[in-house]
């Protein structure tokens, strides 16, 4: 019998993620180009309300992470102008989908909001030709208030033994 918080040897089972949604945005296009809804309070539970947002440039051929969060959840609007695999693995030993991956190729031609809940590692990769824009609302602030605390963030890149590959 395996101990509760010691993490699976065997492969990832791929599928949904409990508590990760995956939800297409919509272009408003008029004669002036478009608009786009990238976060709306009627949309989300109290409990992952953004409290900061950024916006970060990835060149192509470029992954960030993976890492995860112990109490941060991630709100990651994939616009373009280019396009991004997303991979996410389910970390948490007592959700029902533990040891689970979840891909998803989002950006230019998929815009997408993709949630990532506490506890799901996660990357991404700039799999375009031209620069990637990413927006976040996180419902934690980065470093805490006043940039006073330590950062809510375990990252994985740098272990050559993680199982947490994006390739």
């Amino acid at each position: 019998m395996s101990n509760p918080g010691e993490k699976k040897v065997q492969p990832f089972e791929d599928g949904a993620i409990q508590g990760v949604q995956v939800r297409p945005l919509k272009k408003h296009r008029d004669d002036r180009g478009w608009l786009m809804e990238l976060f709306r309070a009627d949309e989300i539970v109290s409990h992952m309300m953004p409290v900061m947002s950024y916006v970060s440039e990835t060149l192509p051929g470029v992954t960030r992470g993976p890492h995860e969060h112990v109490k941060q959840t991630d709100y990651f609007c994939f616009f373009g102008p280019s396009t991004f695999r997303v991979v996410m693995w389910d970390n948490r030993p007592k959700s029902p989908s533990y040891w689970v991956r979840h891909e998803a190729i989002v950006g230019e031609e998929n815009p997408c909001v993709i949630i990532v809940p506490e506890g799901v590692v996660h990357a991404y990769r700039n799999v375009g030709k031209k620069l990637g824009w990413v927006i976040n609302y996180p419902n934690k602030l980065y470093a805490g208030n006043c940039r006073k605390e330590l950062v809510d963030e375990i990252r994985h890149e740098a272990d050559p033994n993680t199982p947490f590959r994006i390739d």
